[in-house]
């Protein structure tokens, strides 16, 4: 044991021991207050361990730690100066290790990777690849996602877009155990570790502990929303100012009261899981809304790749490999501005609820599906204001649209995702029934459902017309029947006629021949064009 050595293996119990002395400092020290140094000390002189000195003092108080010294020496039969010198030691030591204590606690700042010239080429061919967002979709399922291919590509995406300006949030829905948060844990696994802060609870303050910068352009992986209830206010405000402030009242050194504003600046993405979509409605507003894919198909493939998995038959260091590919990709992505010359001919259909909203997220996931193929789009520059900037094509709207198909659909429609699974199982039973009668004790045993779950549905079918009640009453059951039969089929053709429609309207505005100017027209975009010069 080397003298002069603070031991801290104990917290509670801490020694420092010399040629002369042994002091044990009991309870250990507090790491609040830096202005003060209380300890219980134990001395102890080498030459005589019988005589033992023990006494509370605060190190930082000149005249405490003076008594201190003059009585120890004279209790242990030890110089003045000696124990005045180990004192001195000591303080410096327990200073030490209080500060190196905090700074252990101090969140480690993820190191940017410094990608080889290799990864930053394969990372660029990558993102010049023909069909980009299908060769992203086919490396997503080869890194191990199973199933959920389109709405992984989606999450990719979003997550992407956190570089932006403007990012897009996402919310993953369905019941528990249908996959929503590992589908947002293994895309997040494809986001660079630097970039991003996987979150399982927040106290009520806990953004405001951030620093000012520390969550710009960051992804915020929220593993349940319900983990997230005590910050959804402060979670709003970065989701759509982008930034958040508080003002909180604090004393000065010489006890005066004075206001301090605390800001934590934005942007961020944020991506959360919920089995209620009602509950978190003002969130959900703001985000893009991923539905799980709970069918026996993707549970039969589920289960599939488990056992394939438990066999040894899945190539995971393959899997790695393009794990940290589509990260590479992520970092050789630049910071340049997306502008949509086409964003005037989109449309929303009528049904859509929130169509504000709806549209403003429409247009910045076309503008991120540009931004994802910029080492393919030409780089133009404003000539008023010299800014640089890639535009949207054709492609890219098409691409988003399609993507984005499911999402729209489920915007126009009325009913929750948990209501209208049960309604279309509900029409597929009783078309295989023949009939369009039924009790609910009778759907309950078919479909397997909780007496609960069973009458929300049947209530909020009930409310909006897509279901009536014939006959019976509380006490002997309820006859239904069906009174709307084609409504999803409808709300699917009207999507896709709102997307072939703007699609075809683009391409008949960009394949139509220039027009030709009157006089007065050539002469004054003429005068606007020297104006601008």
């Amino acid at each position: 044991m080397k003298p002069n050595k603070l031991i801290t293996d104990n917290p509670e119990l801490l020694n420092y021991i010399t040629d002369t002395l042994h002091i044990t400092v009991l309870g250990g020290i507090k790491f609040t207050g830096l202005d003060r140094l209380k300890v219980t000390l134990k001395l102890v002189a080498k030459s005589n361990t019988q005589n033992v000195f023990r006494h509370n003092v605060d190190l930082y108080n000149t005249i405490q730690t003076g008594q201190l010294i003059e009585r120890a020496s004279a209790f242990l039969d030890i110089a003045t100066d000696k124990v005045n010198q180990v004192i001195t030691e000591l303080t410096t030591a327990l200073e030490t290790y209080r500060a190196e204590h905090l700074e252990s606690l101090k969140p480690k700042v993820q190191e940017k990777v410094q990608l080889t010239e290799a990864q930053r080429k394969a990372a660029i061919s990558f993102l010049k690849s023909s069909d980009l967002l299908k060769h992203t979709k086919q490396s997503i399922a080869q890194s191990g996602i199973i199933g959920e291919e389109t709405n992984a590509l989606i999450a990719y995406l979003i997550y992407t877009s956190r570089k932006r300006v403007m990012p897009l949030h996402l919310m993953c829905l369905g019941a528990s155990g249908t996959g929503k948060t590992w589908l947002q844990e293994k895309v997040g696994e494809l986001i660079p570790e630097e970039d991003k802060l996987e979150i399982t609870t927040l106290t009520t303050n806990a953004f405001y502990y951030f620093g000012k910068d520390e969550l710009k352009h960051k992804l915020l992986l929220i593993e349940d929303l319900d983990g997230a209830e005590n910050v959804l206010y402060p979670l709003r405000e970065l989701q759509s100012k982008r930034k958040i402030s508080k003002t909180v009242t604090l004393k000065d050194s010489k006890g005066n009261l004075k206001t301090v504003t605390i800001n934590v600046e934005g942007p961020v993405c944020v991506s959360g899981c919920t089995t209620r979509e009602e509950l978190y409605e003002d969130n959900a507003n703001r985000c893009m809304l991923l539905y799980m894919d709970n069918s026996k198909e993707q549970d039969a493939r589920i289960m599939e790749y488990q056992r394939q998995l438990s066999a040894g038959h899945i190539d995971q260091l393959e899997q790695n490999k393009v794990k940290e590919q589509l990260k590479n990709v992520q970092r050789v992505l630049q910071n340049i501005t997306v502008r949509n010359p086409y964003a005037t001919y989109l449309k929303l259909p009528d049904e859509v609820f929130k169509p504000r909203r709806t549209m403003l997220l429409l247009l910045l996931f076309i503008e991120t599906v540009t931004y994802y193929h910029q080492y393919q789009r030409e780089l133009k520059t404003d000539v008023s204001t010299g800014e640089k900037y890639i535009e949207s094509t054709i492609a890219d709207i098409e691409g988003a649209l399609t993507l984005l198909e499911l999402t729209l659909l489920k915007k126009s429609d009325e009913l929750n995702d948990a209501c209208r699974n049960f309604f279309e199982r509900l029409k597929t039973w009783l078309k295989l029934q023949g009939t369009e009668n039924f009790y609910s004790k009778d759907i309950r045993s078919a479909l397997r459902l909780s007496h609960s779950s069973m009458q929300r549905y049947l209530t909020e079918l009930e409310r909006l017309n897509y279901v009536k009640i014939i006959k019976g009453n509380r006490y002997k059951g309820f006859e239904y029947k069906v009174s709307n039969w084609n409504d999803l089929e409808q709300l699917q053709n009207k999507s896709k006629e709102m997307i072939k429609g703007v699609l075809d309207h683009i391409q008949s505005i960009t394949s139509s021949p220039p027009v030709a100017h009157t006089g007065n027209e050539l002469l004054n975009s003429q005068k606007k064009r020297k104006n601008r010069q």
